[in-house]
């Protein structure tokens, strides 16, 4: 909630909040947003049963951030009797919770344009079908829990539900591979780039995103281009006065100079058509944490990754000749199927090397993520689309490219 009270205060929105906190925070929460641009502070309910507290292994989301909730099995929501003055606002947008979704909409103005982010607290379809009618926007995450139960494999049962309960639009945030704007009733999608750079901190980064775009005065496709950069921009910095002084400079721009700058583009459901060549010492008797954090990173964005030791086997000791011909041959031809090639050369591992030189010869780009530096020559650098030591940037490296082989395959 805060994250996105900070992008609509950066923008120079005016707005109030309505929110579930417990007791002891309400009054610090309250006078840190209206600091930060909130003209009403509304307490709808009370978090009774836990301290409120999150813990996050991965703040820079390069793979499954790790979000635990502390004491959540003890979590309560009390909603209060007396809540009053929700029904004043035009514009409205829903981050969902444990409390009655049903009940809170009973408090909101029948009329109000209402976005909901059903990335949070949302176990099943039954629970938005049930608001038929009253929801204008439906946006989602593809790192939510729910976008991986409902739409992993098809983005169909989302357009099904936005149909269903009369949205007029459904926004696909898929992270480093930009979003997908859905307009329901004309049957169009408006593919929105992502402008990739050193992520400083992707928490609340979606929270902006939504934010922005449902309460940017003007329409759906002008709305997401605006959002995705004041989300951007978020996810560069951590100090508030330097996310309002950037997105001012962005919103310089006009909207049709942001459309044409390009960057990442990549759906979630296509990448499983650009498989990627794992150039890696990936043998069981070998225990690299590096290589297992970049093959969770892949596998987390829906990369289809492509093991040649899991999938041909590993060479055992003391074989022939004729025995190392038949793998080298299974490995280059899996190497020739794929359309890129994510490199890990730890301690300087030979076969790596090679299968480097040869996607080089073969006109692949080559990812090389050297977590040691013990690969910074010349043909290593300067033959890969990207070399670094930070992961990060690989991942970065790994959506622009693809993105560019996606575009050209659809030309």
């Amino acid at each position: 909630m805060v994250h996105a009270a900070r992008g609509l205060w950066a923008v120079g929105k005016s707005y109030a909040v309505g929110a579930f906190c417990p007791a002891y925070l309400v009054e610090a929460a309250r006078n840190y947003l209206i600091k930060h641009g909130c003209t009403e502070f509304i307490l709808i309910g009370e978090v009774t049963g836990a301290p409120n507290v999150i813990t996050i292994a991965d703040v820079n989301e390069i793979g499954f951030q790790g979000y635990e909730d502390i004491l959540r099995d003890e979590k309560k929501i009390v909603l209060r009797n007396d809540v009053v003055g929700l029904d004043q606002f035009s514009d409205v947008v829903i981050f969902p919770g444990r409390y009655p979704l049903d009940r809170v909409f009973r408090l909101l103005n029948p009329e109000s344009h209402v976005t909901i982010d059903i990335a949070y607290d949302i176990d099943d379809l039954s629970a938005i079908l049930d608001l038929n009618n009253r929801i204008d926007f439906l946006v989602i995450s593809t790192s939510s829990k729910f976008f991986v139960k409902v739409a992993s494999d098809d983005i169909e049962p989302l357009l099904n539900l936005a149909e269903n309960i009369n949205a007029k639009y459904l926004l696909v945030k898929e992270n480093r591979g930009g979003s997908r704007l859905f307009d329901i009733r004309k049957n169009e999608i408006e593919y929105v780039t992502a402008s990739l750079g050193t992520t400083k901190n992707s928490v609340g980064v979606g929270d902006v995103f939504t934010a922005v775009f449902g309460t940017f005065n003007g329409n759906a496709r002008d709305a997401a281009w605006r959002a995705m950069q004041v989300a951007t921009v978020y996810s560069q910095t951590t100090w508030p006065d330097d996310l309002q002084r950037d997105v001012r400079r962005e919103f310089q721009i006009p909207i049709e100079i942001v459309r044409s700058l390009g960057g990442s583009s990549l759906p979630w459901h296509s990448r499983q058509n650009l498989p990627i060549y794992l150039a890696a010492p990936d043998f069981s008797y070998k225990n690299h944490k590096e290589i297992a954090r970049a093959i969770d990173a892949l596998n987390y964005h829906n990369f289809l990754l492509r093991r040649p030791v899991k999938e041909n086997g590993e060479i055992p000791q003391n074989s022939s000749p004729n025995d190392l011909l038949a793998y080298y041959y299974m490995d280059l031809n899996l190497l020739k199927k794929c359309v890129l090639v994510f490199a890990i050369p730890i301690e300087r591992d030979p076969g790596t090397l090679v299968e480097v030189g040869f996607a080089i010869g073969l006109g692949k780009p080559v990812v090389t993520f050297d977590p040691r530096c013990e690969n910074e020559n010349t043909m290593v650098i300067s033959g890969s689309v990207s070399y670094s030591s930070n992961l990060d940037i690989c991942l970065n490296a790994t959506f622009e490219a693809l993105t560019e082989i996606d575009r050209k395959s659809r030309e």
